[in-house]
């Protein structure tokens, strides 16, 4: 009886083992896929992040890099310039020496770049004209690495505007905005070939800025006049003259043009002009329709510069403005009724700051036109309307 006690009792204790073993291995099993399933919620929850992540990063900006940037162009010019002898530059204009040493220039070949945008499916192209204008062969670089020989069609040293085309079809165009619509501090995006970089990889360069500045009046340079610029602070370099600056909406506001830089230097201070696109606008279609911008006038007028002593003798608050010097007989300016002695203050809408302001000013307006100028005369403002006529 008791050998039998004991055979029961490890029967028992054997299946209560194995039933442990059961267990155990159960709970082993139950433990993995436990494992698995937690280790499956990391990797969803990692790719939920990475892709939320990844949503954030693009935004409205890279959006607009994408679909701009395939119409940003690097353009390769070569120009024949006239160079003169460093060591007869400094008699060069001098008859004397020239009688013994003769004409001691010559031509070369030049090459230098810049960048452009294309505007139309068929071709055209906008750049500067101090990119373009003078060149003798033009090669545009697109996105995709092809190289295209393009043509001047019009240029227009005074504005600084160019168009060119390249022939095809089918290529991507940026849409031109309205740059009557600008909002100093919104975002702005400036794409080129600064220093050539284009075509490392055939991309073009972006920087980002905001619109810091609008209407602003600059110095002409080499009688190219530069008026209600577009000043931004997205860096803009050698290189990227004639290439688009964008709004946040992939619109084209501006034409690249013109930086200040910081003793002598030719890296980017944040100080860069942009020509408003609507300025653009208007002298692209004029070269198309006429092939030059008709400034075929003349006004007859002699001014110069408000300083100090005139400001003085005037109760002026300040030395702004220019003064009629002299005035030609049966001229416009006399037509219109100006003296001598008059302040020019405005015209049109246009602020006389100096006298070359008001050069650049008249640049704006084209033969046959009639602008309004507002003067001081006898500490009274009056205005006077002038027909531009076209010179004799």
């Amino acid at each position: 009886m008791a050998e039998k006690k004991k055979i029961i009792f490890m029967a028992f204790a054997a299946f209560i083992f194995l039933a442990s073993g059961v267990v155990i291995i159960t709970a082993n099993i139950n433990s993995k896929g436990s494992l698995d399933k937690v280790l499956q919620q990391d990797e969803n929850r990692v790719l939920e992040n990475t892709q939320k992540i990844n949503n954030e990063r693009i935004n409205i900006i890279t959006k607009t890099v994408a679909d701009v940037s395939p119409a940003v162009v690097s353009i390769n010019v070569t120009e024949i310039r006239e160079v003169v002898d460093p060591f007869f530059s400094p008699f060069y204009n001098d008859p004397f020496f020239r009688q013994f040493f003769g004409d001691n220039s010559y031509s070369r070949e030049v090459k230098s770049l810049g960048s452009g945008f294309i505007i139309t499916e068929d071709g055209y192209i906008l750049t500067n004209d101090h990119v373009a204008g003078n060149a003798t062969k033009i090669v545009v670089t697109l996105t995709d690495g092809t190289h295209h020989d393009a043509k001047l069609i019009g240029s227009d040293p005074v504005s600084d505007i160019a168009l060119i085309k390249i022939e095809g079809g089918k290529f991507p165009f940026v849409k031109l905005g309205n740059s009557d619509d600008v909002i100093i501090g919104e975002w702005s995006i400036a794409l080129g070939n600064p220093f050539g970089l284009f075509d490392v990889n055939d991309k073009p360069t972006v920087t980002v800025g905001v619109i810091s500045a609008t209407n602003m009046n600059l110095d002409p340079v080499e009688n190219r006049f530069y008026l209600n610029m577009i000043q931004t602070d997205a860096a803009i370099n050698g290189g990227n003259s004639g290439g688009p600056l964008v709004n946040s909406l992939g619109e084209v506001i501006g034409m690249n043009t013109i930086i200040y830089t910081a003793g002598g230097s030719r890296g980017s201070i944040g100080l860069g002009f942009a020509i408003p696109v609507n300025k653009v606008k208007k002298i692209i279609k004029e070269l198309q329709d006429n092939g030059k911008i008709d400034r075929d006038f003349y006004t007859g007028l002699s001014v110069q510069d408000v300083d100090e002593r005139i400001a003085s003798y005037f109760n002026l608050k300040d030395a702004r403005g220019v003064i009629v010097t002299g005035i030609l007989k049966n001229s416009p300016a006399s037509e219109a009724g100006l003296e001598t002695g008059d302040l020019i203050l405005k015209v049109d809408n246009f602020r006389i700051s100096n006298r070359n302001i008001l050069l650049g000013v008249l640049q704006e307006f084209r033969s046959g036109q009639t602008i309004t100028l507002e003067v001081l005369r006898d500490n009274k403002t009056i205005t006077k309307q002038m027909y531009l006529q076209r010179k004799s």
